[in-house]
C-alpha cells in the first residue's frame, strides 16, 4: 500500500527553523521529523512513499539524495501554493485506483497501521481517520475568592478527540477534491462526513504534532526519555 506524506506546507508558526528548510526537515532527536514519520510506516512494513513537495522542497531533495534506504521514496512537486486537498489531488496518475495511506509531515504517533487498515476495511467508508486527544496543555484551577479550591493538572483525557492524520483513503474521495486550493480538511472531509462516508479510528496511544517550538521541544524531551528508558 502506498503512502502519502504532505510535506510542502510554509510552517510558519515554526518560523525560527522555517525559514532555512521547510518544516518536515526540521530535527528531531538529531534526523527530520519526517524521517520518523517514514520509519514508523517502514517498521510496519509500508515502504512505498510519495512525499509531496512544495515549500523548500529541494531541501528535502537533497537530503534523500543522500540516503541509503530500503523504501521506495518518490519526490513529487506538488505546487509552492498549493493546499493540503490539492497536493493530494496531484498525485492522482501515481496513486492509481488502489486504497492508500496519508498523513502530514509533522506529526508522530505509536499507531498500529495495520490495525488502522483492518479497522478501515471492516467499516467500508470512503476515509477513516485516526482521532487523536490533544497533549494536556493546562492545569484547572477552581477558586473561592482568592483561595485555590480544587487543583488538577489536566488531563489529556479532559480535552475533545481532534483529527491527528494518519488517514487511510479511497481513490474515489479524490473526486471530491476541486482543485490546488482545496483543503482538505474543509470542503471534502465536510462532504463526505455528510454523506456518512468518515469513519475515525480512536487512538489512545502517543501523538504529537510539531506546529510551534514549544511542541518540538516537547518532541526532544519525550525522545531523550525513551532514550534513557533504553539505556537503564
Amino acid at each position: 500500500m502506498k503512502v502519502v506524506i504532505l510535506a510542502g506546507g510554509y510552517g510558519t508558526r515554526l518560523s525560527e527553523y522555517t525559514k532555512t528548510i521547510p518544516k518536515p526537515m526540521v530535527k528531531i532527536a538529531g534526523k527530520p521529523i519526517i524521517l520518523h514519520i517514514m520509519e514508523h510506516y517502514a517498521k510496519h512494513g509500508f515502504k512505498d512513499f510519495y512525499i509531496a513537495l512544495g515549500y523548500k522542497g529541494n531541501e528535502i531533495k537533497k537530503f534523500f539524495k543522500n540516503k541509503k534506504l530500503d523504501w521506495r521514496i518518490n519526490l513529487i512537486d506538488t505546487g509552492q501554493n498549493t493546499m493540503t486537498g490539492g497536493r493530494i489531488k496531484r498525485l492522482k496518475k501515481f496513486l492509481g485506483n488502489s486504497t492508500f495511506l496519508m498523513t502530514y509531515g509533522d506529526g508522530i504517533s505509536d499507531i498500529d497501521i495495520k490495525k488502522l487498515i483492518k479497522f478501515h476495511r471492516k467499516n467500508k467508508r470512503l476515509v477513516t481517520l485516526t482521532a487523536v486527544r490533544p497533549p494536556a496543555r493546562f492545569g484547572v484551577l477552581k477558586l473561592l475568592g482568592s483561595r485555590v479550591k480544587y487543583f488538577k493538572e489536566k488531563s489529556k483525557l479532559d480535552e475533545g478527540w481532534i483529527n491527528g492524520g494518519f488517514f487511510v483513503i479511497e481513490p474515489s474521495f479524490l473526486k471530491f477534491i476541486k482543485n490546488d486550493q482545496t483543503y482538505l480538511e474543509k470542503q471534502p472531509l465536510e462532504m463526505i462526513t455528510k454523506k456518512g462516508q468518515l469513519n475515525a479510528f480512536r487512538h489512545d496511544g502517543f501523538w504529537q504534532c510539531m506546529d510551534t517550538k514549544r511542541d518540538k521541544d516537547r518532541l526532544e524531551g519525550i525522545f531523550k526519555k525513551k532514550n534513557f528508558e533504553k539505556k537503564n
